[in-house]
């Protein structure tokens, strides 16, 4: 099987995606689409969600990283069949297919920040071999509205074409060396925590998704208000780049059992054990992620 193979047997194909949706993503980096998800679907995963959180408490996110002063969860496909839906989200995996061809799952998680929490650096999710190494999108699933004042997710709109920056260490499995530009290291922002002149805030309706270049400087901003403001990250990364969750080390029977065969060809899990009989354990110990002291001139 291959992913246009795969997109077909879910009926999915490139005609869902308006020329002006397909502008907005290849011009500013990232697109908006109001009401893919139901209010029954999105009140389900919100309830998933929940109550994940209260069974892994701290140690939420562990299989990835935990970022402080915001509720996180990872594996959430092992974790409650709520979210496989999201694996059948047609413009994420239309924009994906068209960007990079060959396509696979690269992670799942949710992140909540709390009350004055949640400012994180302007970052890059991946980082380039060159100009056109297109290496992941990134959709946020708006589980609640998200408003100016809940922490909504800035973006650099055209930024997908600069340089990389902030580039979180546990997506940097087998990265080289990227070289940098005078020209390049002077664009860098000098504090990135801070307000970009240029950034602007996504914002939309719980049911709404924003898919964004995986290469877009981004970050969350801090909830004002302390309502709740759960989202899904939905990544999809090429086939050929490391997944950030590796789904075959984290495999349930449970999961194997239930993905269709164009769900089991876009997890990467085709023919693979199942490894993990309960996939809600928590660790000793886990990765910690601290947003706020990411260097200030990127990771190169």
């Amino acid at each position: 099987m291959n992913t246009a193979e795969a997109l077909a047997q879910l009926g999915i194909s490139e005609s869902i995606l308006t020329q002006e949706q397909i502008d907005a993503f290849d011009r500013d980096g990232y697109c908006i689409f109001p009401n893919v998800f139901s209010p029954a679907e999105i009140d389900e995963m919100r309830a998933e969600v929940d109550r994940l959180q209260k069974i892994e408490g701290a140690y939420g996110g562990h299989e990835v990283h935990i970022e402080p002063g915001a509720m996180r969860l990872s594996n959430l496909f092992n974790k409650s069949e709520a979210f496989d839906r999201c694996l059948r989200c047609g413009p994420t995996l239309a924009i994906a297919h068209r960007l990079m061809g060959e396509i696979r799952v690269y992670s799942l998680n949710a992140r909540n920040p709390a009350k004055g929490e949640g400012q994180q650096p302007l970052h890059s999710d991946v980082w380039r071999a060159h100009d056109s190494d297109w290496r992941m999108i990134n959709t946020m699933v708006m589980l609640d509205d998200m408003t100016e004042d809940n922490g909504p997710t800035r973006v650099v709109p055209g930024s997908h074409k600069l340089v990389p920056i902030n580039v979180p260490d546990i997506n940097l499995v087998n990265a080289e060396r990227m070289e940098v530009t005078p020209e390049e290291k002077a664009i860098m922002p000098a504090d990135p925590v801070a307000t970009h002149p240029r950034e602007v805030h996504i914002t939309g309706k719980a049911g709404s998704i924003a898919v964004i270049n995986g290469r877009i400087w981004h970050g969350g901003t801090a909830n004002k208000t302390g309502i709740t403001r759960r989202v899904l990250h939905m990544a999809i990364g090429r086939r050929d780049i490391p997944q950030q969750l590796n789904e075959r080390e984290h495999l349930t029977l449970a999961l194997y059992k239930r993905a269709a065969p164009a769900e089991r060809f876009l997890l990467d899990i085709e023919g693979a054990e199942p490894k993990v009989d309960d996939p809600l354990a928590l660790p000793k110990d886990a990765r910690l992620w601290k947003a706020a002291q990411a260097e200030t001139t990127g990771r190169y």
